[in-house]
């Protein structure tokens, strides 16, 4: 459980900030939200808008922020957990949601940067924007999550590893989609999408685990 209502206030705001977003994006893009919220049993909104994919779109950019804040909040909840003299002020919060995003927006451009220079671009462009669909989504899954961990339930490591098992489960569920949308490309660039995969997809997290365990 949090130990101070500072830190209780701060989580609040951001949990109401991912909520007004999401709500946000429900009214500007009624239609394509309906069909988001689907993406997880039903590939039709992943066909749809992949067409119509930008580097980034508002709809995007504000579930994509809605993301951040969620990561963030559970990822501070973890902190607490393991180190009980943690103390969450905003600057805490704030770097913490400033790094998730450099993080994200930095391997984003590594993998386009890999797709340019493998010449799989249209490959990775349409991968990195199923795993931006599948990030978003889990974003709308944290939310509750959070709200749970902050007010009702006591976080323990059961429910950690229950709410990372369940995004490795969706992470898992998007590369699938990539391979079995795209089998036939990937087949004739296998060992181009596999360095892909160690470099960008795995090695990225492992680091971030070393440092994290480490700390």
């Amino acid at each position: 459980m949090l130990r101070t209502v500072v830190s209780n206030d701060l989580f609040t705001i951001l949990l109401v900030i991912g909520l007004a977003l999401i709500a946000l994006t429900k009214v500007l893009y009624t239609k394509r939200f309906q069909e988001f919220i689907l993406v997880l049993g039903n590939s039709k909104y992943l066909k749809i808008y992949a067409k119509e994919q930008k580097f980034f779109n508002l709809f995007d950019v504000l579930l994509f922020l809605n993301f951040v804040f969620s990561v963030t909040i559970f990822g501070s909840l973890c902190y607490g957990y393991y180190n009980q003299s943690a103390q969450f002020s905003r600057p805490f919060l704030l770097n913490l949601a400033g790094l998730v995003t450099a993080f994200l927006i930095v391997k984003l451009l590594a993998e386009r940067f890999i797709g340019v220079i493998f010449d799989i671009d249209f490959l990775i462009r349409t991968h990195i924007f199923q795993k931006m669909s599948y990030k978003n989504f889990l974003g709308l899954l944290i939310v509750p999550i959070n709200a749970l961990l902050l007010y009702s339930v006591s976080i323990s490591q059961l429910t950690i590893i229950a709410t990372c098992a369940l995004i490795l489960l969706v992470h898992i569920i998007g590369l699938l989609t990539t391979i079995k949308a795209y089998q036939n490309m990937i087949k004739q660039n296998i060992f181009y999408f596999i360095l892909y995969l160690c470099a960008l997809e795995i090695a990225p997290y492992f680091i971030l685990y070393q440092i994290a365990i480490g700390s």
